[in-house]
Parts: structure tokens; sequence; C-alpha cells
């Protein structure tokens, strides 16, 4: 029984830390970033203050009430009535109650411009959300071909534990010459030295990554080390395009949107405004009730009065003429580092192809017929070390091809803003 036991929580233990360290590919990284991140939710919050705010567009002005004494004589004799002397009292008690009616044109306008600060947000947050996911792949990517490095590393280990071990043999029964014995030793020394390099930069990979995700900058994390080339169609490099997909154009452009609401919101302003006003007077002595009703006008359109409203409008205009030239730059230089990055991108995948179709093959050959040479004991130690050192800096230099490719695909990504 406890031999099943402890068999049974061994076993979910392992499960636990195969789940744990199960690799997580670059589409379930982005969408982590994208659902978890703080910095995208401030956005959505805000956005949604924004639209409760603009609900209060639609209010009207606080009712006004009064009470007190009207026409009232300063004599308080002469309030009372005298019979005797045929005279009225004199003053009333008045009861007042005042309501202007907001316009219906002017609110309207004031709540869209108040909504259409929200899609201001959310645009915001897409520029975030780009940058956050450009982070990402960075350090996926980099971390992937860390790992590719890592392969690469091993296997040389190998090699050269191999060739050092050959030579003390050789050497100890006098078949070989010792000249390249320590240059082996120095190469694995130094390739362990860069293993240790390459562990560091996979964890500081690891921390961003989490920190990305808005994770435990220390929980476990492992990636898949697939990885795909994108296409990238001239369509998607026009202006037409860019102007759709780029967040932050699409931030100007919102906020020349909420410009113009603003604008006609100022202009609603100067637009009269009606209201309505009741007194009851309650007199003091012999006097009868009475009541005024009287209808008010608000006119802001007067010359002296539309001033600042009128001014604000036609600022508004020029802060559009200025967000206008502002998307212009951004096109400009999105559309120049898009077609760089192409032209680039297209280059490095030439190289790729020379060194994965010719370059290493022929290396990799060159270096597998010296190991059978050294076998049969036609080469020396030395060829074997310089068609295999050839071979792995030739390797590294194609890994860091590759990296510098995919960083540039990221790269292209963020311009054209595709997740």
């Amino acid at each position: 029984m406890i031999k099943e036991l402890l068999s049974t929580g061994i076993s979910l233990g392992l499960l636990i830390t195969l789940q744990a360290q199960t690799p997580m590919s670059l589409h379930d990284i982005l969408t982590t970033v994208e659902k978890n991140n703080p910095g995208l939710k401030m956005y959505e919050s805000e956005a949604r203050a924004i639209n409760e705010a603009a609900k209060g567009a639609y209010s009207w002005m606080p009712p006004e009430g009064g009470a007190g004494l009207f026409m009232t004589p300063y004599n308080t004799k002469e309030i009372k009535a005298d019979k005797a002397m045929m005279k009225e009292g004199m003053g009333f008690f008045m009861i007042s109650a005042q309501q202007m009616f907001p316009n219906r044109k002017k609110q309207d306008a004031e709540a869209a411009w108040m909504r259409s600060m929200s899609k201001v947000e959310t645009e915001k947050r897409n520029v975030v959300l780009n940058e956050l996911l450009y982070a990402a792949k960075k350090n996926y990517y980099e971390w992937v071909l860390l790992l590719k490095k890592q392969s690469v590393l091993d296997e040389g280990s190998r090699i050269l534990d191999f060739m050092i071990k050959s030579a003390e043999i050789r050497y100890k029964n006098g078949l070989g010459k010792i000249s390249a014995y320590y240059k082996a030793k120095a190469a694995l020394a130094n390739i362990e030295n860069m293993k240790l390099m390459l562990e560091n930069d996979m964890r500081q990979k690891r921390i961003l990554l989490n920190n990305l995700m808005y994770r435990k900058t220390d929980q476990p994390l492992a990636v898949d080390t697939l990885y795909t080339w994108k296409d990238f169609p001239a369509s998607m490099l026009d202006s037409v395009s860019l102007i759709s997909r780029r967040s932050d154009i699409q931030v100007l452009q919102r906020n020349i949107e909420v410009n113009n609401l603003q604008r006609n919101a100022e202009l609603a302003k100067l637009k009269p405004e009606f209201g309505i006003r009741y007194d009851h007077m309650i007199g003091l002595s012999t006097q009868p009730s009475q009541f005024t009703v009287m209808g008010m006008v608000k006119l802001p359109l007067a010359k002296w009065s539309s001033k600042m409203n009128k001014a604000k409008a036609e600022s508004l205009v020029w802060q559009n003429e200025s967000l206008r030239s502002q998307q212009q730059m951004i096109l400009n230089e999105a559309a120049g580092m898009a077609g760089s990055a192409k032209a680039e991108l297209e280059t490095k995948k030439k190289q790729m192809r020379l060194y994965e179709t010719q370059i290493v093959p022929a290396l990799r050959k060159n270096f597998q017929t010296m190991q059978l040479g050294y076998e049969q004991n036609t080469e020396e130690l030395f060829e074997l070390f310089d068609a295999w050192e050839a071979l792995n800096m030739t390797q590294l230099e194609y890994l860091d091809q590759i990296k510098t490719a995919l960083l540039l695909q990221a790269e292209l990504e963020k311009v054209l803003e595709i997740k």
C-alpha cells in the first residue's frame, strides 16, 4: 500500500513538472500578454470611465427655489390692515421655483464629443499592445536562437571531447602528435564559457517574457523552438494599408474626430436655452394670494458673450491641421521603415539559403572527411580541429543570420501592426 502511494505521488509530481515545463508557442505567449498585461487594462478602464462620464451629458440644470418676504415695508406697522383707517395691509411671503430646460442639440453634441474620447483610449491601447507584442516576439526569437546555439555548442563539446581523448590515447601509444591537443582543450573550455553566457541570456529572456505575461519572474517557462517565415506583399506597404493598420495614425485620426465633435459642442453652446419661473405670493395681511409665471431665455449668441466659444472652435480647426501633418509624418516614416526592413529581410533570406544549401553542407562534408581520415590515421588532429572550428563558427554565424532575419520580421510586423 505504501509503495503504491509513493508511486502515485511520484507520478503526480512528474506530471506537474512536465506540465510546468510544457513549451509555450509564440502564439500562446502573445495571447497571454494581450490578456494579462496590466498596461493594457489601464486603457480599457479609462475608456470605460469616459463612456460612463458621457452619460452625464444629458443631465439638466438643477431646479432653483427660494422663499422669503416680497414687497414688504420696512415699517412693520404698515403690514397689518387698519379697518378704522380703511387701510389695507402690505407685504407678501413668496415661494419661488425656477427650472432651465437644456437644449437637446447641445446635449447631443456634448455626449458625442465625450463618447468619442473613449475611442482615442482604445487606439492608445493598441499602440501599447503593438509595442508589448514586439518585445515578446523579440525575446522569444532570441531565446529560440540561444537554444539552437546551445545545441551546436553541445555537439562541439562532444566532438572536442572525442578529439582530446583520442589524442591522449594516440600520444600514449606513440601514434600521434600533441600539437593540436591543447588547442582542443582551450576550445572546449571556451565552449563551456559560452554555454554559461547562453544560460544567463536565456534566464534573462525567461524573466522578461514572464514579466510581459504578468507572471512571477521566477516561474518556470519553456519555449517552443519552432518559428515561421511570413510573406509581406507590396499591398501591405502602401499608404492606404498603413493608415488602416497603424494605431498611432488612428490615434491622431480619433483626435481629429474628437476635435470636430468638440467644435460642434462649442458652437452648440451658442444656441439659446429656455426656462420657466413660478412665484407664489401669500399676503401677510388682507392682500389676496398672487402668482407670477415667467418664461426665460439665455442668449449666449450675443456678440459680447460668444467670443470664447467662437475662439475655441477656431483653435480646434488649426489643431486638426497640426494632427494631419503629424499623420503624414508618421506615414512617411513608417513607409520608409517598412520598405527598408523588407528589403533587408529578403537579402537575409537569400544569405540563409546559401548557408543552408552550400556553405554549411560543404563544411560539414569537409569535417566528416577529415574525421574519417583521422580515424584511419591519414589525417592529423590539427587538420580535424581546423575543419571542426570552421564548421562550428559557420553554424553559429548561420544562427546569427537567422536571428537577425527573425528580428527584422518582428520589426516589420511591428511597423505593419501584424500580430
